[in-house]
């Protein structure tokens, strides 16, 4: 069993539900808080690439890592059918290292929310400040509490290229109100011709935050310049409605 750690099955179901170039109104965002950006930009957890590869394919200086060699594995695939070279490595929120500074770093689709641990979060902030460039940004999505505690839905389904069928049966096990996390066991099936061909079961952990949390997180990592909008609306400050959060802040320190 896997811990939020995207094996064959489920980076297989994520490629199919969430492809190259799908946006939930984040890709226009990040093209166009990227717009100004001049030097080199970071995608920590680059899943597939559905986010890095349009962007890589428009001229932004991209690069990304993911804790997943299946999912680098479908943005590589991507990026070579498109004849884009990219820079992508094996590596993870807490480990991860360049030997360069970055304009911006992003965390698009509220990855950031698999790190669970409160103390380890905080130095994973901490970490993307010190790999920004003065005056670098950091853009990171975060879901609101009420999309993770909603309860599951029901099996879902997808038919693969070769004709079978991939279905996802998510149970939440623990809700920790007090760590603010949520524990699911997620379980991948394939399926030919009515037979089941391969299962594969993951722990599937998040933590909420709430905004004005985040806000002191990110001061107390070093940031500054601090925005908050809701729903991509660059500017717009959050509801209780929202779907998404988005956080910028800056490095202003050499």
């Amino acid at each position: 069993m896997r811990d939020n750690r995207y094996g064959a099955l489920s980076s297989w179901v994520y490629n199919l539900d969430k492809p190259v170039g799908r946006s939930f109104g984040d890709l226009e965002y990040y093209r166009d808080r990227l717009a100004a950006c001049h030097g080199p930009i970071l995608e920590p957890a680059v899943g597939n690439g559905r986010i890095f590869v349009p962007l890589l394919q428009e001229g932004f200086q991209i690069e990304g890592f993911d804790a997943s060699e299946e999912m680098l594995n479908y943005c590589r695939d991507a990026c070579q059918k498109r004849n884009l070279s990219a820079d992508l490595t094996l590596q993870t929120f807490e480990e991860f290292s360049y030997g360069k500074s970055f304009a911006a770093i992003i965390v698009p689709a509220g990855s950031f929310q698999l790190i669970t641990d409160e103390v380890a979060a905080a130095a994973v902030l901490k970490r993307f400040y010190d790999h920004l460039a003065p005056e670098g940004r950091l853009i990171i999505d975060l879901d609101p509490i009420g999309g993770i505690l909603a309860p599951p839905g029901p099996i879902r389904s997808w038919t693969t290229e070769g004709g079978d069928l991939l279905t996802l049966t998510d149970n939440r096990v623990q809700t920790n109100h007090l760590a603010q996390t949520t524990l699911s066991h997620s379980r991948y099936d394939l399926w030919r011709n009515g037979a089941l061909i391969e299962t594969e079961l993951e722990l599937f952990k998040l933590r909420w935050w709430g905004v004005h949390e985040f806000r002191l997180a990110l001061r107390d990592a070093g940031f500054a310049d601090v925005q908050v909008s809701g729903n991509y609306q660059h500017g717009r400050a959050p509801q209780p409605e929202d779907e998404i959060f988005t956080f910028e802040a800056k490095r202003v320190t050499a």
